[in-house]
């Protein structure tokens, strides 16, 4: 199963992350959280580096080195072996985020750490891009939506859980403004692969998307055990 890459790709506060983690623990395999990577980077190198030249940036970008420790819900991503929690998990590095990935310096320096790690293991990815850019040829690809009302309540509740501060009216407003961003953007814009299975979150639970997106990773891989 080393070459089985399962990606799950969608807008801000859908619950990718969850059902990634939930389904990797299923699966027994590492979960890669590409949004952590680009939070990493805005974390370490500051608001600075939206001013920073392509050069600058290409400077900056050769000091990170990322690696995954662990499987499922126990998967790190890491940075030079350093492991990183609630620190990028603000709104605020959030935003930065998503103005470094539309630089494509950032974007390609990403694109090939995480395939990188891809050609190492297993994985089941999630983030805006895994199944249309970084791994177009992955065993199997999903796109999960919901409207986005939902998805700045489950942020809100997320944020609150960590001990963070969450103003409903201002999370919804920030996705909204995330959401023109990466589907318009003409870097690697936010859209389903054509091969996709596209499932709406919005009015499921995250156990029931877990046993849709486990019922078709399952049939997948009996069809393939058939063919060899």
């Amino acid at each position: 199963m080393k070459d089985f890459i399962v990606t799950l790709d969608g807008p801000a506060g859908v619950g990718k992350s969850s059902l990634a983690q939930a389904l990797a623990q299923k699966l027994n395999i590492p979960y890669m959280d590409s949004g952590a990577m680009f939070r990493i980077l805005a974390y370490e190198i500051g608001p600075e580096s939206l001013e920073m030249s392509d050069s600058q940036l290409e400077s900056e970008l050769e000091n990170f080195h990322f690696s995954i420790q662990g499987t499922g819900q126990n998967s790190q991503m890491c940075n030079n072996g350093r492991q990183f929690g609630a620190e990028i998990r603000s709104e605020e590095i959030a935003n930065l985020a998503s103005k470094l990935a539309v630089k494509p310096v950032v974007r390609s320096f990403l694109r090939n750490a995480q395939r990188a790690v891809g050609k190492q293991t297993a994985l089941v990815c999630e983030g805006r891009d895994m199944g249309t850019v970084i791994f177009p040829h992955a065993g199997c690809k999903f796109f999960l939506d919901a409207t986005p009302e939902e998805r700045a309540r489950r942020r809100s509740r997320q944020l609150e859980s960590m001990g963070i501060a969450a103003d409903y009216s201002t999370i919804l407003d920030q996705i909204l403004s995330r959401d023109a961003k990466d589907r318009n953007r003409k870097e690697s814009p936010l859209r389903p692969a054509r091969d996709a299975v596209l499932i709406d979150t919005t009015e499921r639970t995250v156990e029931e998307v877990l046993e849709l997106l486990s019922t078709h990773i399952n049939h997948l891989l009996e069809r393939r055990s058939h063919k060899q």
